[in-house]
Order: C-alpha cells, then structure tokens, then sequence
C-alpha cells in the first residue's frame, strides 16, 4: 500500500483535469462601455457595474481618486486584480458574484467636493460585462461649474478639429422616424430622433419616454444592425440624466462607428442596466 501513495497526488489531478475537461465553457460575454453618474444623495440608486471572472473592468474617473480610499468587498478572496490610479480603478474577479449577489465598491475623491464618495455595486450578467465605464461626478459648488464650463469651452469645435473627429468633410444629419414593433412590452417610449455621421465617428440621438407606471429606467447598452441583419461597432450610450423615473423622458444619445457596409434602413436596440427591458427602434437612419 506504502508504494501507492507518491501515486496518489497525480491521480487527483487526473481525475480533476477530467472533471473540469466535462464541464460546459462559460459563455462568451459582450463587453460594453457606457457612463454613469455619481449620485449626489442616498435617496438615489447605486451605479452597477456588470463584471465576469477573468475579464478586467476599467472604471475611468474625471477627477482624481484617493487610492488607499478604495474599498472592494471580498478583495482579498475573490478577485485577481484590484488597481487602483491617479483616476482609474481595474477591476477583475476571480470569482463572478452570484445571482443577486452585490459586492460593494467604495472610494474617496481627493478633492474633498460633493459628493465626497463613490459607491458602486458589482453585479454578473448572463450576458454582457462592462469592459469599461467613464465615471461622472456632478459637483455643485459655483467654483465646481465654472470649471466645467471652462473645460467645455475648450473641448469645442476647435478641439474637434485639433482632434481629427471633424475634418473638411463635415457632419450630415439625417432625421428620422424610428418605429416601435407592435407588442413591445418594455414599457419604453420613443419619438423622432436625428442621426448624424462624420468621418470617424456616428451618433444616433433619440428623445426616450419611461411610460408611467413603470420602473425607474437607465441605459446600460445596445446594440445596432444593418437591413441584412449584421451588428455594427456600438462605442458608448449615454444619457442626459441619470435615470428616467415614470413619465420621464430624456435625449439618449448612442455613439457608434461610422457604418462602412451594409444597407440602412438600421435597427437600434437599447437595454436596461440589467438587461431585462428591451427597446428595439426600427427605421434608424444615418
């Protein structure tokens, strides 16, 4: 028996390797990249961020963070890779949260303005991940707004060109009606929106209605596709307010790759923050 024993470590691994060679691959999950906004008040709902074991999520602030501040519950267990910056913070778990499972994120802003902490709630989806999300922060002393229009101003038109996204090609707008199929229960709403493309770049812009008696809606992404059916680069959705409460209504605007292929009219698809409440608008145009 004594000599079966310095066998005994390389039939577990055997026998480990078959089991983990039987198991079914995960699936593949959609990386997205969107931006929320900081709440300002306890009252209003903690931003969630989708995440997935083994795939890093970037969070990108645009003010600077207190590292040592950053507080992520089961760091020490359950993830790969906590890294923190001067204005980023990489993200990724070992170990996925479970269903209904939040594991909170919480960090200090080092310019001591409200609102003074972020919290966030990491949450799995079964089909979608934030590969990264642009945090916003809304200040609201007068000083906090001055710096704000200050740096819109720079980032104008003149940035624009300085940048290479308006060249002498210019921008066409196009307007149109999207449609709605019939039977859409999303309890979402939209009207007439405009579609504008440049060299490198293209944004659809969209009025969204949350219908009343409805749950309080947030994009999360989406999804774009040509008449023959083929998906199109979607970059970021944004919203002009956080979050639409019923009988709400706000510009939702989708940046996209500028469509190379493929025949219009496009179908847009916009989904929640948990992906459960489907938007499908037909008719979109460049």
């Amino acid at each position: 028996m004594a000599r079966l024993l310095p066998w005994l470590p390389l039939a577990l691994l055997l026998t480990g390797s078959a089991a983990a060679a039987q198991q079914p691959p995960l699936p593949p999950h959609e990386r997205q990249e969107r931006q929320v906004v900081v709440p300002n008040n306890a009252n209003e709902p903690v931003p969630e961020v989708r995440v997935a074991a083994g795939i890093a999520t970037l969070l990108v602030f645009d003010t600077p963070i207190d590292r040592s501040s950053v507080e992520v519950e089961g760091r020490a267990m359950r993830f790969r890779l906590v890294d923190p910056g001067e204005r980023t913070l990489v993200l990724e778990p070992l170990v996925a949260p479970g269903d209904g499972e939040r594991l909170a994120v919480r960090l200090r802003f080092k310019d001591g303005a409200s609102p003074t902490y972020a919290t966030f709630a990491l949450i799995s989806h079964p089909a979608l991940v934030d590969s990264r999300m642009d945090v916003v922060r809304r200040q609201r002393t007068p000083e906090a707004l001055e710096v704000a229009l200050a740096q819109c101003e720079a980032a104008g038109p003149a940035r624009l060109v300085l940048s290479g996204q308006l060249d002498r090609e210019g921008v066409q707008a196009t307007d149109f009606q999207g449609t709605i199929p019939p039977g859409n229960k999303s309890g979402l709403a939209a009207k007439k929106g405009t579609g504008y493309r440049a060299t490198r770049w293209a944004l659809l812009a969209i009025p969204v209605s949350n219908l009343p008696g409805q749950k309080p809606w947030a994009p999360g992404s989406a999804r774009l596709f040509n008449a023959e059916g083929t998906p199109l680069g979607v970059r970021r959705i944004s919203m002009e307010r956080p979050q639409l409460q019923p009988g709400e209504a706000a510009l939702v605007v989708v940046e996209t790759d500028p469509p190379t292929s493929g025949k219009p009219p496009y179908r847009l698809e916009l989904l929640d923050t948990e992906g459960g409440r489907l938007l499908p608008i037909h008719d979109v145009q460049f």
